[in-house]
């Protein structure tokens, strides 16, 4: 199979590898026909990361089953599914408390298993993993766009509101016009916010977000944004939601949000260790943080019914579309900020 692969930073190239097989009763072979491009695949891509020269990359694979293990009950082959960033086994203690990242079991899309970007995955676990697309949807591109965003980012989104503590009537602010800010804003909406103010530096992204339901947007830097923000809520919102990844992005929340209120975080925090965290202010203003690693598959189910109901749909972040032949100039088109989030066809 084709498959994309990691050979240093800017180098994605697309090569031939062996196409996983059924190695346990519990297996399933999923045939690739949409992935995507993450904005966390930009850090080892970037050289901001480390990650092994000549591995198989990408997380976020949706397809057709092709062969089960004998233990597999939750899919058959023929049956489109959907499988989250982490493979999870459903029935540890963790996975049924819904911390599926965090499951005793737990096992990734790299190495053998194929990689998200490549014509075929192995899912190890495929019953706690994999998620069954209804036969009437199981060719209906355009929903099939709206479901890709439920393997990562719209479920990263989702635990961001969820962790911030968002509810109906709620003032929230989010940092980041990503793709996961983004669904961020649509999770907030989702959940009952009363105003959602959205914070980027990108005016196309921004506009978007206005479409997904933030009723303010602000693209100032730095202080600029923080002063600008208590201006509007008049001393900060109840609660924020921290999506980029990155120490400036989470001291913006500690510095916006009102006292007592709550931070949901789910970027990757790089560059705290270095540039240190405002722990004190979050210390004296009583600001609750929560979050982490989004268990995306605990949120899945409820977020598909939406998604198949037409009350949510996340598919415009998807602003370019490539095949696997050109998965590196996706990488390209989102480093250089050309792309909010990139679909790839193998």
């Amino acid at each position: 199979m084709r498959a994309a692969i990691f050979n240093g930073p800017g180098e994605i190239d697309v090569e031939e590898r062996p196409r996983p097989e059924i190695e346990a009763p519990t297996d399933a072979i999923v045939r690739v026909t949409h992935t995507a491009v993450c904005g966390s695949d930009l850090w080892f891509y970037r050289g901001d990361s480390d990650r092994d020269a000549g591995s198989p990359v990408g997380h976020e694979p949706m397809g057709i089953v092709e062969a089960v293990g004998e233990d597999v009950t939750s899919v058959d082959p023929g049956d489109r599914v959907l499988a989250p960033f982490a493979i999870s086994c459903g029935e540890c203690e963790f996975c049924r408390k819904g911390l599926h990242t965090s499951c005793e079991n737990g096992d990734s899309w790299g190495g053998d298993n194929g990689g998200g970007q490549g014509e075929y995955v192995r899912s190890t676990h495929a019953d706690g993993t994999l998620v069954r697309v209804p036969d009437r949807f199981a060719d209906d591109e355009d929903t099939l766009r709206s479901l890709l965003p439920l393997t990562d980012v719209m479920g990263t989104g989702h635990h961001a509101a969820v962790s911030a503590g968002v509810e109906a009537g709620s003032t929230v602010a989010v940092i980041g016009d990503g793709a996961v800010g983004l669904c961020g804003v649509l999770a907030a909406r989702r959940l009952g916010a009363e105003r959602i103010i959205a914070l980027g530096h990108h005016e196309d992204r921004l506009e978007l977000a206005e479409e997904f339901g933030a009723t303010e947007t602000v693209s100032e830097r730095g202080e600029a944004a923080v002063e600008r923000v208590r201006e509007l809520t008049r001393g900060g919102p109840t609660h924020a939601m921290e999506c980029v990844g990155a120490a400036s992005a989470m001291n913006t929340a500690i510095d916006v949000v009102r006292p007592g209120g709550t931070i949901g975080y789910v970027g990757v925090p790089y560059g705290v260790e270095e540039e240190g965290l405002d722990v004190f202010g979050m210390f004296g203003d009583n600001i609750t943080l929560a979050g982490g690693v989004a268990p995306v598959r605990a949120y899945a189910e409820e977020l598909m019914a939406d998604v198949l109901q037409g009350t949510l749909d996340p598919a415009p972040i998807f602003t370019e579309t490539v095949g696997l032949d050109e998965v590196a100039e996706g990488y390209r088109l989102m480093d250089e900020r050309e792309a909010i989030k990139v679909l790839v066809k193998p």
